[in-house]
């Protein structure tokens, strides 16, 4: 079974929009989260889909589902206080539907990310099943630095610490992927040891030593948090539309 766990339990303060969280903005007329989950939705190999949402918006998002046609999505539930207990709700409503397969694979995917490919979905799965986990990146396009911690707190003034080789640095994005038994239970273990709050999957499982794989995805695949890249997914999308863009 290959299911997707899509959390979209944000508010999405760097938006500035008080009224709508971003992933509910419309391009075109529909929710952003509704592009994301489109794109799982007609995916052959996807067998369900797990939808992480506010829980005000819960009645909405499955007014979105009927609508849509959206028959894929099997439970909506709601978002944690951090991202990362978002997601552990969605993987334990997972687990809870698909759990007793060994073999389930679990794509964990921002709801905000709706400009990834039917080609990075099939590549996560084949990753997982070759390598048991797969981290969805773009190569560095410029360099990255790493700063020291004994900083005063000025971000003007940091101190470079490191400087990675860019031709092995990437980006990591998502998808990420994992068997669904493995990333269930390093979450659990993380929540057991009081840490609530891992920035996402990979560094989670990394956290635990387990061994991490790449999967090269599309340049374009932002994660629309601000009103800047709200502008950017829409200019993409329009290319795509008018097949401008491959």
């Amino acid at each position: 079974m290959n299911i997707a766990v899509i959390f979209a339990g944000g508010s999405g303060t760097r938006m500035k929009n008080a009224d709508i969280p971003k992933q509910f903005l419309l391009v075109h007329g529909k929710p952003i989260i509704v592009h994301t989950i489109e794109i799982f939705q007609k995916h052959k190999d996807i067998d369900g889909i797990v939808v992480v949402c506010l829980e005000n918006w819960i009645d909405y998002m499955q007014d979105m589902k009927q609508r849509y046609g959206l028959d894929k999505i099997k439970r909506i539930v709601p978002g944690g206080q951090t991202g990362q207990m978002s997601i552990y709700n969605g993987l334990a409503a997972a687990d809870e539907i698909y759990g007793h397969d060994e073999d389930t694979i679990v794509l964990i995917h921002d709801g905000v990310r709706p400009l990834i490919k039917q080609e990075t979905i099939s590549d996560n799965i084949e990753a997982v099943k070759k390598y048991g986990s797969a981290i969805t990146c773009t190569a560095a396009s410029e360099t990255v630095i790493l700063v020291d911690n004994d900083f005063d707190g000025n971000v003007c003034c940091e101190k470079v610490g490191t400087v990675p080789d860019r031709s092995r640095s990437r980006f990591a994005k998502a998808p990420q992927s994992f068997y669904l038994k493995d990333i269930l239970k390093e979450q659990k273990r993380a929540i057991a040891e009081g840490k609530t709050d891992m920035i996402d999957s990979c560094t989670l499982m990394k956290e635990y030593g387990h061994e991490l794989h790449t999967v090269i995805g599309p340049d374009y695949n932002i994660k629309v948090t601000t009103p800047k890249d709200f502008v950017i997914f829409m200019a993409i999308y329009d290319a795509i539309e008018n097949k401008q863009l491959d």
